[in-house]
């Protein structure tokens, strides 16, 4: 009979990848959190250590177990670290939906209106997008408090009013994720994608009509509304040969929808196929070209390094560039999904320490593949009086 205390109406982490965990250490000194405060429950074994503390009956989920959840990235650093395999990715998704409960009712309301009630509606999102370009054309972003300008998308009302095109090049077909906060915060790397897609060699057709993929929802305690963004860009996509994702966050969940659906038996297949054909706009390979971009920083946002094994350095070099890595391991900008909004004190922290690095190359450009970590690098940029600039690698190779 089993003794956990996991809420079984809930997903939880699996007791097979609990155990997993030999409590090893070796994580440790890729671990961002941990390496900030040096405490054991900011660390991947800490965080297992109270999983299995829960999973084994001799714990609850209660607020300290839901801090010291909240306080992880999910970076999946200790995943990639990791020699016993431990699938920490999955697990914290699991042990945070387990949490979710125990937040204050109006914490959990917001959170619930957002994911669920604004990111799957594209034009509620677009509307959004529309009243902070206001604000920002009136200033009024200057009211709001240091941490959130920090994490504030780079909404521009000009950009707002040029049109994507909808299908550009000639080939096989690619659908290309609108998504949310790209379509709205990143339109002139939205139009760089497609034409990077169609010098490929394939059709960019954007997807129609568009909308989150669900990872935000997923890495926040609200998996079945993950499930629900899953399907409705399942059927989207499945039409094309290969799907596009720009973001790094983006092609990382979409790969997972095999998984996130197995259980579901009118999707469980349809998700595996647009699993397998979803590329990440940086494995593209387009013509070489000799763009003369010059020396380029190169930031490896956590789910392109940890979680896809991937990374930009062969796109940007087919156009000519000079890449140089940052020298800090690979580590945690602190942007991290909605964590520089929910850990802002941990995340300007992690924010510094990336745009020293980021300085510290003296390239003129830094080449940032995910939203977050772009709005996170730039602010980091900022503050220190920096004039380097952050641009996708679209922007940087895409022909004109």
């Amino acid at each position: 009979m089993s003794t956990s205390n996991w809420d079984p109406s809930r997903p939880a982490p699996l007791e097979e990848d609990v155990v997993k965990c030999v409590a090893c250490g070796l994580c440790l000194p890729h671990c961002p959190t941990f390496r900030l405060t040096g405490r054991e429950t900011a660390s991947p074994r800490g965080r297992i250590a109270a999983m299995r503390a829960v999973e084994e009956g001799h714990a609850v989920v209660d607020a300290s177990f839901t801090t010291m959840m909240d306080e992880c990235l999910a970076c999946r650093a200790c995943e990639a670290a990791c020699p016993s395999g431990v699938p920490f990715g999955r697990m914290i998704e699991g042990a945070r939906a387990q949490a979710e409960p125990t937040r204050p009712v109006a914490a959990r309301g917001i959170r619930r209106a957002g994911l669920t009630g604004v990111l799957p509606r594209p034009r509620l999102v677009m509307a959004a997008g529309w009243l902070l370009g206001v604000a920002r054309a009136l200033r009024l972003d200057r009211l709001a408090p240091a941490a959130h300008r920090a994490s504030s998308p780079p909404v521009s009302l000009a950009e707002l009013r040029r049109p994507i095109p909808q299908t550009l090049g000639e080939g096989p077909l690619a659908r290309v994720l609108s998504g949310c906060v790209m379509d709205v915060a990143f339109r002139p790397t939205q139009r760089a994608t497609m034409r990077v897609v169609a010098a490929a060699g394939y059709t960019a057709a954007r997807t129609t009509p568009a909308g989150c993929c669900g990872a935000l929802a997923m890495h926040y305690g609200q998996p079945e509304a993950a499930r629900a963004m899953a399907r409705a860009r399942i059927a989207e996509m499945e039409d094309a040969e290969i799907v596009v994702a720009n973001a790094s966050g983006c092609s990382a969940h979409i790969r997972t929808y095999g998984e996130l659906l197995a259980d579901d038996p009118a999707w469980a297949a349809r998700a595996e196929r647009v699993a397998g054909r979803t590329r990440d706009l940086i494995e593209l390979q387009p013509p070489p070209s000799d763009a003369g971009i010059g020396t380029v920083a190169v930031h490896d946002a956590c789910h392109h390094l940890h979680a896809q094994g991937i990374g930009p350095r062969g796109l940007l070099a087919g156009a000519g560039a000079h890449c140089v890595d940052l020298g800090d391991g690979g580590r945690c900008c602190g942007a991290a999904g909605l964590y520089s909004v929910l850990q802002p004190e941990m995340a300007a922290r992690l924010r510094r320490q990336k745009a020293e690095a980021v300085v510290a190359t003296g390239a003129p450009v830094v080449a940032v593949a995910n939203p977050g970590c772009a709005i996170q690098i730039a602010a980091g940029l900022r503050e220190l009086g920096s004039t380097v600039r952050v641009a996708h690698p679209a922007e940087l190779v895409s022909p004109e």
